[in-house]
């Protein structure tokens, strides 16, 4: 959440409207993402028309089905893993619409993505049964703002979304990566700036149809 006051800005000073995909990770300010401290936030983003969707509660990756009724879920560093059963997964995936409709008086849209992109078919058949479809993004769309920046320059990020975005691409970019040491979204203004002198033109997900 480092860079989420200025991407949200830039995405209001442009008239975009996003598809936001909320999971309740530990954040800059030592809280998390759906703590009432980021209540603000949330509304702002509510009342800005953007879409929402489930990235589950723990942002755990799912890492395999064990049995016909069971996903294995597992911490990213896999010191926890757990599996769920169908009700386990509807859990996780509407946790976060339970925190996000306390604070705003807003839930999900129908939709959801597997934090890393990772599914199983448990995992997309449990959530399609709780009504989550899943959605990813397009290869192009992968702005790479996760990755190392000492090997992935912002310049080079940039050039390359810009050079090969196409019509109907995903784009998936965080609103902020701990990890990365040049962080991206001072970028984000340049790269919308010039997908928009391009032609291209922004929808959420939830007016995409399946």
């Amino acid at each position: 959440m480092s860079e989420a006051e200025l991407i949200a800005r830039a995405l209001l000073e442009r008239g975009i409207r996003a598809t936001l995909f909320l999971a309740d990770e530990r954040t800059f300010r030592g809280d998390t993402c759906l703590a009432e401290s980021w209540g603000d936030f949330w509304r702002a983003r509510v009342a800005e028309g953007h879409a929402f969707g489930s990235h589950t509660m723990r942002h755990w990756y799912f890492r395999g089905d064990p049995a016909p009724d069971r996903v294995t879920f597992q911490s990213y560093d896999r010191r926890q893993t757990t599996t769920l059963d169908a009700g386990g997964m509807c859990a996780e995936l509407r946790a976060p619409e339970e925190r996000l409709r306390a604070m705003t008086g807003r839930g999900f849209d129908p939709i959801w993505r597997a934090p890393g992109g990772i599914t199983t078919s448990n995992a997309l058949r449990f959530a399609s049964a709780c009504g989550f479809r899943h959605v990813g993004w397009s290869p192009a769309g992968f702005i790479g703002d996760e990755l190392p920046s000492d090997r992935h320059s912002n310049s080079a990020l940039l050039a390359r979304a810009l050079r090969t975005i196409r019509d109907g691409d995903i784009l998936m970019i965080h609103w902020g990566i701990r990890s990365r040491i040049e962080k991206f979204g001072p970028m984000v203004p340049q790269l919308l700036d010039g997908l928009l002198a391009k032609g291209f033109r922004f929808e959420t997900l939830s007016a995409r149809p399946a």
